[in-house]
C-alpha cells in the first residue's frame, strides 16, 4: 500500500511499515507539501498538530484509508471523508489512558504548586510558607465528557478517594444507572459547574463544543475550583479564563495541555500567571502509547483487526464524550 505518514509515529512502527509498504514520512509538514505528497497515496497516517484538509483530501484521489494514530478528529474535513467513503480508523484507547493520567499530574501540580515551588526555589526562593497545598481524596471531580478519557479520570479518581460527578452530550435514564454502578453520577453541566473543587474537560471539538466553558459557565463554577482542560483549547474560552484566575476571580487555579495557539513561538495568554500550569500538547506522548498505537496502525495497515479494545473502525465514534 502507498502510504503518506503525516505525522511522528513510534520508529519501530513506521520501520515495520516501510518492510511491506510504499511508505513516505512528512511529520508536520506544511499544506503544500502534504497536497504534493498525497497525489498518489493509498492511505494517511495522522496524529494532532497537521491537518488533514479538504484540499488534501481531494488531491488523494487514490484515497481508501485514514489512520488516526490516536483520538479527535477536528483536524479532518469529515464530510469529505463521509461523501468519498473513505475508511477512517481510529486509535483512541492507548492514548486515552495516557491523557487520563496526565490530567491528574496537571491536577496534583495545581493542588500542591509543584511547578509554582520549582520555579521559585530555582531562583533561590525557599517559598516553603507561602505555598498551600489541597488534598485531592475527598473532593469533588467533576468531568465534562465521560468517553474513553473522562470514564478513566473517573476511576482515577475514585482510587484516590474523589467523588466523580459527570456530564454527558446525550443522557438518559440507562446511561446514568450504568454510570452510578461504576460509582459516577451523572447530571448537568450546571451541576457538575455548582459543586465540582476539580473540573476536567475531555470533549471532542466541534460546533456544539467550541466556547462551551465561557465566562457565563465560569460565573457558576464553585469558587476556589481548580480547572483542567485536556481536551481541545478552543472548548475553554481563554480571555475568561484569565479573568476568573485573577485575585478576586472564582478559579483558584488551571492547567491546559491544549491552547488556542500552539506550535513553536506561540506564547499563551496565561502564561504570566502563577496559579496557571501549562503543558504543550503532550496528553498522548508517552512511550507507552505511543508504542502500542503505533503496533495498532501497523495491524490496521496491513488489514487486520487490532485484538485490543479501543480499536474502532468508522468516523461516527468520538472516543469522548
Amino acid at each position: 500500500m502507498r502510504i503518506l505518514v503525516a505525522s511522528q509515529i513510534d520508529a519501530d512502527a513506521l520501520e515495520e511499515l516501510r518492510t511491506r509498504h510504499d511508505v513516505v514520512a512528512a511529520f508536520g509538514a506544511p499544506e503544500e507539501e502534504l497536497l504534493r505528497l498525497a497525489v498518489d497515496r493509498e492511505a494517511i497516517v495522522f496524529r494532532s498538530g497537521v491537518s488533514i484538509s479538504s484540499e488534501v483530501l481531494a488531491a488523494a484521489t487514490g484515497l481508501r484509508l485514514l489512520v488516526r494514530a490516536g483520538s479527535g478528529l477536528d483536524n479532518l474535513d469529515l464530510d469529505q471523508v463521509r461523501r468519498r467513503g473513505i475508511d477512517l480508523r481510529r486509535i483512541p484507547g492507548p492514548g486515552a489512558q495516557a491523557v487520563a493520567e496526565l490530567t491528574f499530574g496537571l491536577m496534583i501540580s495545581l493542588a500542591r504548586g509543584i511547578t509554582l515551588g520549582d520555579r521559585l526555589l530555582r531562583q533561590g526562593h525557599w517559598a516553603k510558607s507561602e505555598l498551600v497545598g489541597y488534598n485531592l481524596t475527598g473532593k469533588t471531580l467533576g468531568i465534562v465528557g465521560l468517553g474513553s478519557i473522562g470514564s478513566r479520570v473517573a476511576a482515577l479518581g475514585s482510587a484516590w478517594g474523589m467523588h466523580p460527578i459527570g456530564v454527558v452530550d446525550r443522557p438518559s435514564p440507562e446511561r446514568t444507572a450504568e454510570f452510578a454502578a461504576r460509582g459516577i453520577e451523572l447530571t448537568d453541566l450546571d451541576g457538575v459547574l455548582a459543586v465540582a473543587d476539580f473540573l476536567t474537560v475531555h470533549v471532542p471539538m466541534g460546533e456544539a463544543t467550541r466556547g462551551m466553558i465561557g465566562a457565563a459557565e465560569l460565573a457558576r463554577i464553585k469558587p476556589g475550583a481548580f480547572l483542567v482542560n485536556v481536551a481541545r483549547g478552543g472548548v475553554v474560552d481563554e480571555a475568561a479564563l484569565y479573568a476568573e484566575l485573577q485575585p478576586g476571580g472564582r478559579l483558584r487555579g488551571a492547567g491546559l495541555d491544549v491552547h488556542v495557539n500552539e506550535g513553536e513561538g506561540k506564547v499563551s495568554p496565561l502564561a504570566g500567571l502563577p496559579n496557571v500550569v501549562l503543558t504543550p500538547h503532550i496528553g498522548a506522548a508517552t512511550v507507552d502509547a505511543q508504542r502500542e498505537i503505533g503496533r495498532e496502525v501497523v495491524a490496521i495497515v496491513d488489514g487486520a483487526e487490532p485484538a485490543r479494545e479501543g480499536s474502532v473502525m468508522g468516523h461516527t465514534t468520538t472516543g469522548r464524550e
